[in-house]
């Protein structure tokens, strides 16, 4: 087995979190949870099989192992990970994700928040479950590293936290680690936009929402969404939202 299908439309019900510690008496463990889920935040090197299939384990590396399946563990020495066993709704839509895959970057903020769903085991397992369904989901989402999809997704989340700084497609391409004509080519392919246009799209869509929903100065929106010069702001806003700012915010909600 090499991928497992999950729903993550509803958060889980966690039964239980901790720190497994293992390979002290025994380099070699054989078990199963008739009924829970296991996901695992490794910090070790050691193997998983599960179904026939080896899976290689590393630190950072994250895995997901559904109900019933039978698991072998061969350990190399004292080892711990960070776990949760949980139940899932299994309603809403299904993906396939990777039973063994690695974290990367990712790995310290889905350990932060097993460590939060840890110690909120006890006492509140409202937080619990949504500590471990925010680490799922980044987990589900995790880029192939290299992927048209990897370099994609770190162009957006660049573009995302730089909103309102003067952004420009080469220093993008070097935040996603690939050439400004290759990050050209694979976002278009990826998202069927121009990164111009994406960037252009996401300042409006930005810009709208704060005009609706806040009572923030106009020329602040301009300067929060990267479009300071407010000849240029209500240009855009005319062109690509159909009225002028003001107009916009007219149009809100009471």
């Amino acid at each position: 087995m090499r991928h497992v299908t999950i729903a993550l439309s509803e958060p889980p019900a966690v039964a239980g979190a901790g720190v497994g510690v293992h390979g002290v008496v025994s380099p070699h463990d054989v078990f199963r949870l008739p009924d829970l889920w296991q996901f695992h935040l490794y910090g070790y090197s050691a193997e998983l099989v599960l179904d026939g299939t080896v899976h290689a384990i590393k630190p950072d590396h994250v895995s997901l192992i559904p109900p019933g399946a039978e698991v072998h563990y061969h350990y190399r020495g004292r080892s711990e990970h960070l776990y949760a066993h949980f139940r899932l709704p299994g309603a809403g839509e299904r993906r396939a994700v990777p039973v063994m895959r690695d974290a990367g970057d990712q790995a310290p903020v889905i350990g932060a928040a097993l460590r939060q769903a840890i110690a909120a085991v006890p006492g509140t397992p409202a937080r619990a479950s949504a500590e471990v369904w925010a680490a799922l989901w980044r987990v589900a989402n995790l880029p192939v590293a290299g992927s048209p999809h990897a370099v994609v997704a770190a162009a957006i989340e660049y573009i995302e936290a730089d909103l309102a700084a003067p952004l420009t497609v080469p220093a993008i391409a070097k935040a996603a680690g690939v050439s400004h004509n290759h990050l050209t080519r694979l976002f278009r392919s990826q998202t069927g936009d121009t990164v111009v246009a994406h960037i252009r799209r996401r300042r409006l869509s930005r810009a709208l929402h704060l005009l609706r929903e806040s009572t923030l100065a106009i020329p602040a929106i301009a300067a929060a969404v990267g479009i300071p010069d407010l000849q240029a702001f209500n240009k855009a806003c005319r062109r690509e939202l159909g009225a002028s700012p003001r107009a916009l915010r007219a149009r809100r909600s009471p």
